[in-house]
């Protein structure tokens, strides 16, 4: 399999697989976005938008998507605009040799003419050529400050789902998930542990995971309430 195609240094994450992700409340959102990325997949299910705020998964399901799509023996290219947009629009030139193009953190570039434009022509070329296209951004279509009419109109074309955050229920299920794909054992308890006394994101959580996961392989211990108060401090 080839790499995902990935200009300026930018990395993707291993762990960004739908295998990887725990859905909660954003089961439809996870099946538009598979679906996406089968080889039948129609116009009408080829543009789609996330929205959300931080730590609830956006970024983890584009790339997800483009890992999946490179798994078929196809291209895809990811682009974290929020970190790439001093580039230039020239980053989004001829993308529609992608089969599937992920844009994160649009609502980053809104408002700027140029960029705008940029998106409008890239719209055009994707579909005119049958490509896919998955976006992402903090806030919904209708609360970016568009200015270009066109482009605004193009949005509406989208298929639009909100990813909520986990509760907390989920949030554990969501670790348990992640630590059993990593061979680790996280009981009710320890999960719950860690949920009062760490950060609130996924994002972040995952973090400490990994963090514990390391730990514990060269500790050699299991992960217990003990063990997470002298590795963490708490």
């Amino acid at each position: 399999m080839n790499p995902v195609q990935l200009p300026l240094g930018v990395r993707m994450r291993d762990d960004a697989t739908f295998a990887n992700f725990y859905p909660g409340a954003n089961a439809a959102a996870l099946g538009y976005v598979e679906r996406l990325c089968e080889p039948d997949a129609a116009w009408a299910d080829q543009l789609i938008y996330l929205w959300g705020r931080g730590g609830v998964g956006r970024s983890h399901l584009l790339q997800a998507a483009c890992l999946r799509i490179e798994e078929r023996g196809l291209r895809a290219i990811y682009l974290p605009l929020g970190e790439l947009a001093d580039h230039g629009t020239q980053l989004l030139d001829d993308l529609e040799g992608s089969d599937l193009v992920c844009l994160d953190d649009i609502d980053t570039v809104a408002g700027e003419p140029h960029w705008e434009e940029a998106l409008f022509h890239l719209f055009n070329r994707l579909r005119d050529s049958g490509r896919r296209l998955l976006l992402a951004a903090r806030c919904a279509p209708r609360e970016l400050p568009i200015q270009l009419a066109d482009l605004q109109s193009r949005l509406t074309l989208a298929l639009v789902f909100q990813l909520k955050e986990l509760s907390e229920e989920d949030k554990l299920r969501a670790l348990q998930l992640r630590a059993s794909r990593r061979g680790l054992n996280l009981s009710d308890e320890v999960g719950r542990f860690i949920l009062t006394r760490g950060a609130r994101s996924m994002s972040a959580l995952f973090g400490l995971l990994d963090e514990l996961d390391h730990a514990s392989l060269q500790a050699q211990r299991k992960l217990t309430i003990p063990f997470l108060k002298e590795t963490l401090g708490w």
